[in-house]
């Protein structure tokens, strides 16, 4: 093969630049490679990623002179290539859970990179084994056996596969404005248009419902089967994050499981974003005791510091992947770092009581910004969510775009939920520190004071 018009000796002094480069000690990094990490990352976005996120990172619009570039963190403090510090309030979208680079969780993943990275695809890997022990043991109800992959959207569409192989329907109820993932089987239970049309024709026999309203699912469920379209499970989120840290009533999840029952369908909870102690509780079905028939996770499983997600069910569901075990598989997904670095973020979990701390910390903030809201009720017009999957709902999307690139000039990452931009988003790490939420809590206030 003739690669003479290829850049291959480019392509290899380029790779090698930035291996010897992050090879390096933090102190041995000379500020003229600062600087060109910085000015070449936002060159390499806009010829070789996608210049449209350059349009929309705070990193690139709000900044004066070089762009923020992710380089380094520790705990809840973020720094970029010059050594410029933020206070992270958004983590990852929920990654960080535990915190940026947790010392247990980046330990166990170093380790077992010592050992071995993937594993050889016909030996049997334990650390899969056992972290699927681990998490059935986690899990409400009879929940048992798991499948890991790298994506949370993975996770979703292995759901799916397997209520429908469970079932032999091929139609879901998700509901509006939900946020479920971006490939194709995931994006067609995603609520929200401007994500959906771009692509056009998606899985068929997906229909949506208002969050909240477990009488619309039992209308349709009953729609259906009045006109013999089989429906394979209902999907939700415990709390709706990207619809703006929606929390549904009480009543809502225990209705769910009722009117599957009723009606033979079975229930998905999507705990992507909410599992894992996020909103207060080990998952965020545990707030209504309520068992799902399939759980998908994602985000903090991984610690914050590998890809990792999953979606696990009860023995009797997983029997129809027995009779062919590679009816789904996936090369990367549930590698030996990967399931190293989740078994150390669950016994973070467990050991830090990461849960009590967001359930805590969550009420905290809620109560100085119920404070907050009462002072400036022409700006935050609403404080919504549980634990720390929080929103702020501000009195339209313009308010809330100056609110957080204020907040971001002033050392403070936070950003606006997906499918609500009037929502900003309060996500920190579970044991950020009650220091730094007070400094954030008062620039808050120093911004909305100044609008």
């Amino acid at each position: 093969m003739d690669y003479s018009k290829r850049n291959v000796d480019e392509a290899f002094f380029e790779a090698m630049k930035m291996v010897d480069l992050i090879s390096k000690d933090e102190s041995e990094i000379s500020l003229e490679e600062r600087t060109w990490v910085a000015e070449t990352t936002y060159e390499n976005f806009e010829q070789h990623i996608n210049k449209g996120f350059l349009e929309y990172r705070k990193s690139v619009t709000e900044t004066e002179g070089i762009a923020l570039t992710d380089w380094s963190g520790q705990g809840s403090i973020l720094k970029d290539i010059l050594g410029r510090e933020f206070i992270d309030m958004l983590g990852g979208y929920g990654l960080y859970s535990p915190g940026i680079r947790h010392p247990k969780i980046v330990a166990a993943a170093k380790a077992q990179l010592d050992r071995s990275p993937q594993y050889s695809q016909e030996m049997l890997d334990p650390l899969r084994a056992h972290l699927a022990k681990v998490i059935a043991k986690l899990t409400p109800g009879d929940i048992q056996y798991g499948f890991f992959a790298n994506s949370g959207t993975e996770a979703v569409d292995g759901a799916m596969k397997l209520a429908k192989m469970y079932t032999g329907k091929k139609g879901f109820i998700s509901t509006l404005k939900a946020f479920h993932g971006k490939s194709l089987g995931a994006l067609s239970l995603l609520g929200k248009a401007v994500y959906r049309e771009p692509v056009g024709q998606l899985l068929d026999g997906v229909r949506h419902v208002p969050y909240g309203d477990a009488d619309a699912v039992e209308a349709q469920l009953k729609a259906a089967q009045e006109v013999g379209e089989g429906i394979a499970a209902v999907i939700a989120e415990p709390i709706q994050g990207e619809a703006g840290a929606i929390v549904p009533p009480d009543d809502y999840w225990p209705r769910l499981r009722e009117i599957c029952d009723n009606y033979g369908v079975l229930l998905i909870a999507d705990e992507v974003q909410t599992g894992f102690g996020r909103t207060g509780t080990l998952f965020g079905v545990d707030h209504w005791n309520v068992t799902p028939d399939i759980m998908c996770f994602g985000k903090a499983l991984g610690g914050g510091v590998i890809a990792m997600s999953g979606f696990f069910a009860s023995a009797k569901l997983w029997k129809v992947l027995e009779p062919n075990p590679f009816m789904h598989t996936t090369t990367t997904g549930g590698n030996p770092v990967a399931c190293a670095a989740a078994l150390a973020q669950i016994s973070v979990l467990l050991e830090e009581n990461l849960a009590g701390q967001a359930a805590e910390k969550g009420e905290y903030i809620k109560s100085k910004l119920s404070v907050i809201k009462e002072k400036h009720p022409g700006v935050l017009t609403d404080v919504t969510g549980r634990g720390l999957l929080l929103g702020m709902v501000f009195v339209d999307d313009e308010v809330g775009f100056k609110v957080v690139s204020n907040l971001f000039k002033r050392g403070i990452l936070i950003a606006g939920t997906l499918n609500n931009s009037q929502v900003v988003r309060i996500e920190p790490a579970l044991n950020i520190s009650y220091d730094l939420i007070d400094k954030f809590l008062v620039e808050l206030e120093e911004v909305i004071k100044s609008l």
